[in-house]
């Protein structure tokens, strides 16, 4: 009954391209936008080029710490061959900050993060706060960051690697070309939505509730921002919802489409249920190109995207605003399981930083060489434990090694790889 239920597309139209964010295929799904003070609705840096920035670290939890000291010699690589400076700040979040401040984010890493230039984050959580109630564990850190510092839009790109096709658990058939972005809400649904809570009935039982809630506003943004980014890409966009059940995702089917069809009329626009997008990126992913969805959507379905490609420890992310700096983090969790063992794989963040250069920090050249020098490591064969396939030939590698591999490439980019 699952196909009768779950029609794929019951809207299809034509949706001016409004240029908040400027986003195309390639080598990498982003290109670098104008350079404005402020984000804007025709730029999508934050600060201008300049000498020097100040960028805010949060190694987080779990591999976070081995990760970050990875990326930081990468960087370090990347500045010294190109002539700016990164000055770099860490600062707590998570259970490294709810052990040290019993606080998940604490007032002095807000600040810091809103007096630099851009945010860089590893990960958060562990087992050891899963017990903790909620205003001390560590999602609530991460959930504050974005709402204190207005990260309503996230953006993550799903592309399959040549080098890392036989990666996937999927055929290569169904992989193989896919290059998917998926624009998620971030600061509205039910995981911000009051009233929740847990209280206790007449009969002495537990109730819990939650409010899967969004204004007008939160809804008209996000579209915009998913408009752009499809306008910049092959022109199609998917907008996931539960229409047919909840009134919510009826308001946000409305609103999108008036968006699309206003402000946008060089992208297609579709609409697909939830349960339907799920089993369709399993099946045909190749047939989407940008998605947007709300935030509990969006988790889930931005997970799934990410498992294309056979591992998250691949996918990096952005997070970012209408004002001020961004955040970017991979899209994997901390994997407790691993830490301190030399196996994470840095390259996801490694990416991340890129995407910092070129969105927030006005370095589309200096991303351009993270990106490939990445490719490049992949090209010499070295793998870590997460990408590594049995006989595949190639060498696996810890997350130290991995990181001196990609900024020995970088710091000789000429000469190892084509920019």
């Amino acid at each position: 009954f699952f196909f009768f239920l779950c029609t794929p597309c019951t809207t299809t139209m034509k949706l001016p391209t409004l240029t908040l964010l400027a986003l195309t295929t390639g080598t990498t799904a982003f290109t670098a936008a104008p350079t404005r003070s402020i984000r804007s609705a025709t730029s999508l840096n934050a600060v201008s080029k300049k000498d020097s920035y100040q960028i805010t670290l949060l190694p987080g939890d779990g591999i976070g710490p081995e990760i970050m000291t990875a990326t930081k010699d990468v960087l370090a690589a990347l500045t010294a061959r190109c002539g700016f400076e990164l000055q770099m700040t860490e600062a707590l979040i998570g259970g490294a900050a709810i052990d040290a401040k019993n606080d998940p984010f604490p007032n002095e890493s807000l600040q810091q993060c809103l007096s630099g230039d851009s945010v860089l984050l590893s990960c958060i959580g562990g087992y050891k706060w899963d017990g903790n109630p909620r205003e001390l564990r560590p999602e609530t850190g991460l959930l504050k960051m974005r709402k204190e510092m207005g990260l309503f839009a996230n953006l993550r790109p799903a592309k399959v690697l040549d080098q890392l096709i036989d990666a996937s658990t999927l055929k290569r058939e169904v992989v193989e070309g896919v290059d998917v972005m998926v624009v998620r809400e971030l600061t509205g649904d039910v995981y911000f939505g009051a009233p929740k809570g847990i209280d206790v009935d007449e009969n002495g039982k537990r109730i819990g509730y939650n409010n899967m809630i969004y204004s007008e506003g939160e809804i008209e943004r996000i579209a915009r921002v998913a408009g752009d980014v499809a306008s910049k890409r092959g022109g199609k966009l998917c907008s996931v919802d539960k229409a047919n059940v909840l009134d919510v995702s009826q308001l946000w089917r409305d609103v999108v489409t008036d968006i699309i069809t206003e402000e946008f009329s060089d992208v297609e626009l579709s609409h697909m249920y939830v349960d339907n997008a799920a089993m369709q990126l399993i099946r045909w992913p190749k047939q989407f190109d940008t998605m947007v969805t709300g935030n509990i959507f969006g988790d889930i379905l931005s997970d799934e995207a990410s498992m294309l490609v056979g591992s998250l420890g691949m996918l990096p992310s952005a997070s970012i605003g209408e004002s001020g700096p961004g955040v970017f983090e991979p899209c994997h969790g901390s994997a407790p399981d691993i830490a301190g063992e030399d196996k994470a794989n840095p390259l996801a963040l490694i990416l991340s930083a890129a995407m910092m250069l070129r969105y927030d920090l006005d370095r589309g050249e200096e991303a351009e060489i993270l990106e490939k020098a990445v490719e490049a490591v992949l090209d010499k064969g070295l793998r870590t434990a997460d990408i590594k396939q049995d006989g595949d030939g190639c060498e696996l590698v810890g997350c130290i090694a991995m990181g001196k591999a990609v900024a020995e490439i970088v710091a000789t980019v000429d000469s190892a790889v084509e920019v």
